[in-house]
């Protein structure tokens, strides 16, 4: 429900505030600018934007509406807006949360597979990205609000299991919550409850049981549910890019499909390439200590090349929508400016294919530009210091190249009918090649090229597109993208983004073939110092806080005496720290000279000793263990599968070592030839 609440206030607040930076709605200027026109009796059905009630800031300010000053006013005060938007954006996310910051699924990723990062899912870092959201997205930025949707839900799905005692006790229970949570975020940002739930399987979990893909398929659909009770686009769909497709499609159109393929195949890796270089350099150079500056850079510089071309100009949102629409009677858009036959005697709904007209020229090398603009700034813009999503930027990308494709197959299609492969299906009059449905499959090549997703990326666009029959195309141009991509490089955006931060993450789709063993990796090695433990019944309390202090370890196993070194079981540093703050301050007699019992019952102590304390409660009795000749494939396996963070290491019962998620991660790297100190964790 909250998700779903939150994705509807966003989309209502983005369409008000993007449309604030051209004017405002002088009847009610909460109003975007359909809605203000909504309400109007003057528009006619050639100028349906044009209303008395909304004024542009030219009008409103100087009274001129056309003329070089009013441009001039108007662009002034878009960059404006813009820049104040985002500046207000990276203002809040650098003092009240650092982490609101970046996509969020690579951290969601890694937080899943059983690392901690913590404050990343809290109440600020939520209430921050929400906010800051709906400002970037409405400054024009070439960012979007989907992957950012997906941290956001998995924000309130931590909040509300930190309510109740079985999840928040229960790291596994938890980990559930959160993946029907991502899976509540991609259904309110796509309208695509089963997509939601594909793309938490294939892209997002670490760990998905049978039970979790139905809550989670619940959890979608309740979210989509309550977005679509909210309507925020008034036209009763999820999504502002919902499109429907009459005419099938042919089997010689399999191959332009393929080339958008290949296409969303190149620009994927050409975008991971340079964006993570980008990366490398804003953290590696002083770059890296102006994010506020590099923030309004960025926005100065896309409002300044955005304004004077009407395609960049709008919200990324509207440019899919209307790359995306088909052509029919009613359409005022340059798009589908076409001549048409003045003595055309068939039915509206199925135009035939026309030459084109000077519109639809004007818009093609628009185009063209916005295509080249929208490559080159997205590479700047993924990974700054504010919420950024990546989904929406692609789509556009793959969008422009589909429909520029799309109008040339058209436009050959009509003037060389005769053509041997055009002969069989498209005979004059008839309509044959839809523009639209290539721009939503070049749409579907570049996001599979980016982020590498296949199965649910297939769903989620057929759900935004509700039409079935496209599915083919659909598979052909994700599977030819991912493929092509592959072919330069393994990792998808998010898994890149993983390793550049250092996040220790074990990739379930990674093989491990090495015939080494659990004793080549455990610490500590020959000649390394022993390792710290605690011991059940012989040290003081100073001793185990002198060893806290003087380590910066997770955790201790507890052995039964130094000699012996038999393992009883595994304390955490945290909890440690607080059962001995706490026994301090509930006064039990317990002072640095304690000793600090694990056992059952300790002993009788002599009348005059001080007070023990006993902390066989905090003790984890079931430590995960492996022998010291356990294959470390099985190892590896287990670390995935479980999500653990250490593991440790035995020899008939006696402690030998402990091997960690780091330990496993610096190994990989040395069997694949790499520099294992090269893995920076930070």
């Amino acid at each position: 429900l909250f998700p779903g609440t939150l994705a509807g206030v966003i989309d209502l607040a983005v369409d008000w505030m993007t449309d604030l930076k051209e004017g405002v709605c002088l009847s009610a200027f909460w109003y975007s600018h359909e809605q203000c026109c909504w309400t109007s009796n003057e528009t006619t059905f050639d100028d349906r934007d044009k209303c008395p009630q909304w004024q542009k800031w030219s009008e409103l300010l100087v009274s001129q509406s056309e003329g070089a000053s009013a441009y001039i006013l108007n662009y002034f005060l878009y960059i404006m807006w813009a820049l104040c938007f985002a500046f207000l954006a990276v203002s809040l996310v650098r003092v009240f949360a650092p982490y609101a910051c970046g996509s969020g699924i690579p951290e969601i990723k890694t937080i899943l597979s059983g690392f901690i990062i913590r404050g990343y899912l809290g109440k600020w870092t939520l209430l921050i990205k929400t906010v800051t959201l709906v400002l970037v997205v409405s400054s024009g930025l070439s960012l979007g609000k989907e992957g950012p949707l997906v941290h956001v839900a998995c924000c309130c799905g931590n909040f509300f299991s930190s309510l109740f005692s079985k999840y928040s006790k229960n790291e596994g229970k938890r980990r559930e919550v959160l993946s029907a949570a991502a899976a509540a975020g991609v259904s309110v940002a796509f309208g695509a409850p089963i997509g939601g739930v594909l793309f938490s399987l294939e892209e997002v979990s670490y760990y998905f049981p049978l039970k979790t893909l139905w809550r989670s398929f619940f959890a979608a659909l309740v979210a989509a549910f309550t977005l679509r009770s909210i309507n925020p686009f008034g036209n009763s769909r999820l999504v502002l890019f919902y499109v429907e497709y009459h005419t099938p499609w042919y089997m010689a159109e399999l191959f332009p499909f393929i080339l958008l393929g290949v296409f969303g195949g190149l620009w994927g890796t050409l975008f991971i390439r340079c964006n993570i270089a980008w990366c490398r350099r804003r953290k590696t150079t002083r770059l890296g200590k102006y994010p506020v500056l590099e923030v309004i850079v960025i926005t100065a510089i896309t409002a300044i090349i955005a304004y004077p071309n009407p395609y960049t100009r709008r919200s990324t949102s509207e440019l899919i929508s209307e790359l995306f629409n088909d052509c029919g009677a009613l359409e005022s858009s340059q798009l589908c400016d076409y001549i048409n036959d003045p003595n055309m005697t068939r039915p509206v709904d199925d135009i035939p294919d026309r030459p084109a007209g000077p519109g639809v020229y004007t818009a093609m090398w628009q185009l063209a530009l916005a295509l080249v603009f929208k490559i080159v700034i997205t590479i700047f813009t993924f990974g700054m210091k504010i919420p950024s999503g990546l989904f929406i930027p692609s789509m556009a990308v793959g969008a422009m190249a589909g429909r520029m494709v799309g109008i040339g197959v058209e436009q050959l299609a009509y003037h060389h009918h005769d053509w041997i492969i055009f002969r069989n299906w498209c005979r004059p009059g008839a309509d044959c090649v839809t523009p639209g449905l290539y721009a939503m499959v070049g749409a579907a090549a570049c996001l599979g090229g980016v982020t590498r997703m296949t199965v649910s990326l297939v769903v989620i666009m057929f759900e935004l597109t509700g039409g079935l029959e496209y599915i083919v195309p659909l598979m052909a141009a994700a599977v030819t993208s991912k493929w092509v991509a592959d072919a330069f490089g393994k990792e998808g955006i998010y898994e890149a983004h993983i390793h550049l931060n250092g996040y220790p993450f074990l990739d379930v789709k990674d093989e491990f073939t090495h015939r080494t063993l659990a004793t080549d990796v455990m610490r500590p090695r020959r000649g390394e110092a022993p390792l710290s433990v605690l011991t059940q019944d012989s040290m003081t309390v100073e001793d185990v806080e002198t060893l806290i202090k003087e380590t910066d370890y997770n955790g201790f196993p507890v052995v039964v005496s130094k000699d012996s070194e038999r393992l009883i079981g595994f304390a955490q540093r945290r909890e440690l720290i607080l059962a001995i703050k706490n026994a301090r301050q509930r006064q039990d007699g317990v002072v640095s000279n304690s000793i600090v019992y694990f056992t059952e019952d300790p002993p009788e102590l002599p009348p005059n000793s001080p007070h023990p304390l006993k902390l066989r409660r905090i003790l984890n009795l079931s430590p995960f263990t492996v022998t010291d000749h356990t294959p470390m494939e099985t190892v590896v396996d287990i670390f995935r599968k479980l999500g653990l963070r250490q593991c440790l290491v035995t020899r008939s019962g006696r402690l030998l070592g402990i091997i960690t998620k780091k330990d496993v991660l610096r190994h990989m790297a040395q069997m694949a030839n790499q520099d294992p100190e090269s893995i920076m964790f930070n």
